[in-house]
């Protein structure tokens, strides 16, 4: 936002596995991806499998934020991987104030310019590192589709770190382990690195749970069309 056996020593944020992935994935919003993805997060005309794709991320944003309370005063939350913005305008119009941050200045920039002006007191954008202990402490993170392309090391490693700055929950989606996405995965694999998008992981709710120090509850999955992503809501200890 990499199978766990895509680095053979366990990766963590700071490694040079989680920053291998980091930089592909920021080469690939920042540079070749900005216009794609402001397209598909807007109301413009889209194809048929767009459609698919922004109608599956308009569910999957609903439900990740009903695990949020209705009224928000008076909550900091991390919008982490912010892209163009919906969660965090959203977040912002519910009361919380809000710390966006994404790895493209690009993404980041379309994020301000899109919010609306009665909430821009309440939001603070930042480009980088959304695991940076610089941000601070939060009473909930939101981190949608911004760890799909991280090896199981990296996304636990990501969920030990937010939770020791997290009071309440880390609601987050991965990649579930379908024999669509397997596949996906595997013909990724096949391409130099160079040529392609950064592919994305399937992983299982149950490797994952086993490795983190808190609780992770699977929440529901979402299918639409060619977007197929599943919600978790991590709890720490």
């Amino acid at each position: 936002m990499a199978d766990g056996g895509a680095y053979p020593v366990a990766a963590r944020p700071g490694s040079p596995g989680y920053d291998a992935t980091r930089a592909r994935v920021e080469d690939y919003f920042d540079r070749t991806a900005t216009e794609t993805w402001a397209r598909l997060t807007s109301d413009a005309p889209v194809s048929r499998i767009r459609q698919t794709v922004r109608a599956g991320r308009d569910r999957m944003r609903d439900l990740m934020l009903s695990r949020l309370p209705a009224d928000l005063s008076g909550a900091r939350i991390l919008d982490a991987g912010c892209g163009a913005g919906q969660v965090t305008a959203i977040l912002a119009g519910r009361g919380a104030d809000v710390v966006a941050v994404d790895i493209s200045p690009a993404l980041v920039a379309i994020a301000e310019r899109r919010l609306p002006e009665a909430q821009r007191h309440r939001v603070t954008f930042a480009s980088g590192d959304m695991l940076s202990d610089t941000l601070g402490r939060f009473d909930y993170v939101v981190a949608m589709d911004s760890l799909i392309y991280y090896a199981v090391p990296d996304i636990t490693a990501a969920l030990d770190r937010l939770g020791e700055r997290t009071a309440r929950s880390v609601v987050f989606t991965v990649a579930p382990k379908t024999p669509f996405l397997m596949a996906f995965f595997t013909m990724g694999k096949l391409f130099p690195r160079a040529d392609r998008s950064p592919v994305m992981v399937p992983h299982a709710h149950r490797t994952l749970a086993r490795r983190v120090a808190g609780r992770l509850e699977k929440v529901e999955r979402v299918t639409s069309g060619f977007y197929i992503s599943e919600c978790l809501e991590y709890r720490p200890c």
